[in-house]
């Protein structure tokens, strides 16, 4: 089977909830009109991501998938007949979660929860509870985790293991020590390689802009199983 997969880049604005899942709506509907069949978005996509307190990191989150972020994002899947992963700030209680989900066009499928928090994340989020799970699909098995995850290699197994055939990766690198900003991201270099290494399909979708201070790299990327890029910021 061959299926059209966008990851799309997006840069939301912190705290301004219903303007940023508008602007996602506009992108996905933009990227169905050109054919895509699977789409990812970037990591807590409709929030932004630099908080300043947990309280407003809890403002913002929601519930999965009864809260408004999702309930668009379904009424959009099924709208335009498309399979979907993006990144939100998911409330369960008093617990937040950095998570994704999967949603196509019969509904809700599935989440994720962040297993592995980076920097400032510990101080809002609960790590995730949830595994690796990949969901059975009619375009194609379909793995998804979040950003850091990507670092560890045990993240890409656990989910070739399983039978993905595309790993989805909602996604907010930054610059790290010593990385020129004409060079290649040290996150695309270890996509690249988990992708040769589990023969699976990757697509990461990074966000773009600087966020209170913090700089975002923009260097989404669809690598294909034998490692090689295929597809990245147009």
């Amino acid at each position: 089977m061959t299926i059209t997969v966008a990851a799309v880049q997006m840069e939301p604005i912190i705290g301004s909830k219903n303007d940023n899942v508008r602007h996602s709506l506009e992108l996905i509907e933009q990227a169905a009109s050109a054919g895509a069949q699977l789409l990812v978005l970037p990591e807590l996509c409709n929030s932004g991501y630099v908080f300043e307190t947990r309280e407003e990191a809890f403002e913002l989150a929601e519930s999965i998938p009864d809260g408004p972020s999702c309930q668009a994002w379904i009424d959009a899947a099924a709208k335009h007949h498309i399979y979907m992963v993006a990144g939100i700030s998911e409330r369960e209680g008093n617990a937040l979660y950095n998570s994704s989900v999967l949603i196509g066009p019969e509904g809700f499928i599935g989440r994720f929860r962040k297993a592995h928090l980076w920097n400032k994340e510990n101080l809002f989020f609960e790590p995730g509870n949830v595994g690796f799970p990949v969901f059975k699909t009619p375009i194609g098995r379909i793995g998804m985790f979040i950003c850091y995850d990507g670092w560890f290699p045990e993240s890409y197994r656990l989910c070739a293991l399983q039978g993905a055939d595309i790993i989805c990766i909602p996604t907010n690198w930054v610059p790290i020590p010593g990385q020129d900003e004409n060079r290649e991201a040290m996150a695309n270099i270890l996509v690249m390689a988990a992708a040769h290494t589990n023969s699976v399909y990757v697509a990461a979708a990074d966000r773009v802009g600087v966020e209170r201070g913090q700089p975002f790299l923009g260097q989404s990327l669809i690598a294909s199983y034998t490692g090689w890029p295929i597809g990245g910021p147009a």
